[in-house]
């Protein structure tokens, strides 16, 4: 009877140590994840690749890439750029077609990468992605500058804070023009100077930039977005200056930069900008009029 008492209490013991060996793995895991550092820029872009390469088992890595450029740019635009939404809508309509829907989740889970990227660091994202995925092996040998050229170009062309302080101070804003933007790097380092010399480029800067490659202004037109520069950006040729569509960024619609353009156009701007077409009132307003504010909403 004594051995048998002696037995159950090893047995006994031995399942209580089985039961707390997990609770012991469980708090080594929870030490890992506190020791461990958030993810970086670097990470996040990582992810990015990671979400569209998943998907190349169905579809190219290059038919993902630019329809995920696409879509989220038309998600943007469609919030803030009414005039072309019902246009833009129904292409966004016409790409989703061609994915399952667990495919389809899997988009905002790149967007979501891309804004926590852009968030840690500005920096060419899109860019860095296109090359990561050797998509440039496949499109006719474009290679988008890397971001540190971009950089130190961007330094050169600001050359003296005190000269850019002047401008702003006598005209409100400096203006920037890209005639081959690709995937917007040269803007994003600009915009990138601009923040570490002090000066508020989300206020201060406005970029119109023109590329002939319709994904390319999607790239572009997606990180300008997200970093809220006030751009237009024109998918044209800049040498025979056909012009086949714009995408006005949310800061440049909000922000009321048709009208401040217009107001302090100077002679060899680099483009013409045109007021977007407004809805009809009741009574006719001037040009020189500022942007009508938002109508105070109402319950009732």
């Amino acid at each position: 009877m004594r051995r048998k008492t002696c037995a159950r209490r090893r047995r006994s013991l031995r399942s209580a140590r089985l039961r707390q060996k997990p609770r012991k793995d469980e708090d080594m895991r929870d030490f890992n994840d506190q020791a461990r550092p958030p993810p970086s820029a670097r990470d996040h872009q990582k992810e990015l690749v990671k979400l569209i390469s998943g998907l190349a088992y169905r579809h190219s890595q290059w038919q993902v890439f630019s329809d995920f450029a696409e879509m989220a740019a038309i998600s943007i635009s469609n919030a803030v750029d009414l005039a072309q939404s019902q246009t833009r809508e129904e292409r966004y309509m016409q790409i989703i077609q061609r994915y399952r829907a667990d495919e389809l989740a899997k988009f905002p889970q790149m967007l979501a990468a891309l804004t926590m990227a852009m968030e840690e660091e500005p920096a060419d994202v899109l860019g860095r992605t296109f090359h990561d995925l050797e998509l440039h092996n496949k499109w006719a040998g474009q290679f988008f500058t890397p971001y540190h050229v971009c950089r130190m170009m961007a330094k050169m062309t600001i050359g003296d804070k005190a000269d850019v302080e002047a401008r702003i101070a006598a005209r409100g804003f400096v203006t920037a023009s890209e005639p081959a933007a690709g995937s917007g790097a040269m803007v994003i380092a600009l915009a990138h100077e601009m923040r570490d010399a002090g000066i508020n480029y989300q206020r201060h800067l406005h970029v119109t930039a023109v590329d002939v490659d319709a994904k390319c202004v999607h790239m572009a037109y997606l990180q300008f977005a997200l970093l809220h520069i006030p751009a237009i950006i024109v998918h044209g040729n800049s040498l025979s200056l056909e012009e086949f569509g714009r995408w006005y960024t949310p800061a440049h619609i909000m922000d009321g930069w048709n009208w401040k353009l217009k107001r302090e156009a100077l002679p060899g701007d680099a483009h013409e900008i045109e007021r977007p077409p407004e809805p009809a009132a009741s009574s006719p307003r001037r040009d020189d009029d500022p942007p009508a504010g938002p109508a105070q909403l109402t319950l009732f």
